[in-house]
């Protein structure tokens, strides 16, 4: 429901309408920053009111946080699944998570603050019934990108060379060989394919030049020299 219904129908707020208004407190101040007094406030309920709809800040902070991802997720997947070569969906599915990242600041912000939050029981819920499926899907493309490669590491690095760019944007631009140009959701996209695709046929040309070497050198090892026998003496 959109911003217009909610200020039409001040009296009736759906889950979904405060999920809308309380993310963007979520993603302001992170989880310890945002109590339910600020939500019932900004949503424009009493308290008693937001404790009809959530037993308590732990179920509405998942559940709002659920709510953002999974709305934004569905596209993402569908790019991973869809036809082309592993490479080819790898590059339009960075340049859709940069261009995710580059334009919804709010977003960012949550991401952000999600991945600071230190509870292990809020990161265990979110990694197992909100984060898995993208992960999984990533994973799988990872293991088509290279079989020998660490699927779980070159899953991270994937994500993390996109995400960390824009994290760390507003220093970025404070840095040496910083130039407007690598705002670009597109240039970082083919920037991350290309240092990706760079690494990994190096790795696996290494690798199998690493695997000849070895041959070679159980090929041309001399056998030990029989160890001579003593005649025992009478």
């Amino acid at each position: 429901m959109g911003s217009q219904a909610i200020k039409t129908n001040p009296k009736r707020k759906t889950r979904e309408d405060i999920f809308e208004l309380s993310a963007p407190l979520f993603a302001r101040s992170g989880y310890d920053g945002v109590s339910m007094r600020d939500v019932a406030t900004a949503v424009g309920l009493t308290q008693a009111a937001l404790y009809y709809h959530f037993a308590d800040k732990d179920e509405l902070y998942l559940s709002a946080v659920a709510c953002e991802f999974r709305a934004r997720e569905v596209a993402l997947r569908d790019i991973l699944v869809d036809n082309g070569t592993p490479w080819e969906r790898l590059e339009r599915f960075v340049t859709g998570l940069a261009r995710m990242m580059a334009t919804e600041k709010d977003f960012l912000r949550l991401v952000q603050w999600v991945l600071l939050d230190t509870d292990e029981a809020r990161q265990s819920v979110l990694a197992k019934h909100v984060f898995k499926d993208m992960f999984v899907a990533v994973h799988d493309l990872a293991s088509e990108l290279d079989p020998h490669q660490d699927a779980h590491l070159l899953a991270m690095s994937i994500f993390g060379l996109v995400i960390f760019h824009f994290q760390a944007g507003a220093t970025r631009q404070f840095m040496p060989g910083h130039q407007p140009h690598q705002d670009n959701p597109e240039v970082l996209a083919l920037h991350v394919c290309d240092l990706l695709r760079r690494s990994l046929t190096t790795a696996t040309a290494d690798g199998a030049m690493m695997r000849v070497d070895l041959l070679d050198e159980r090929l041309t090892i001399p056998d030990p020299a029989p160890a001579e026998l003593s005649t025992p003496s009478l």
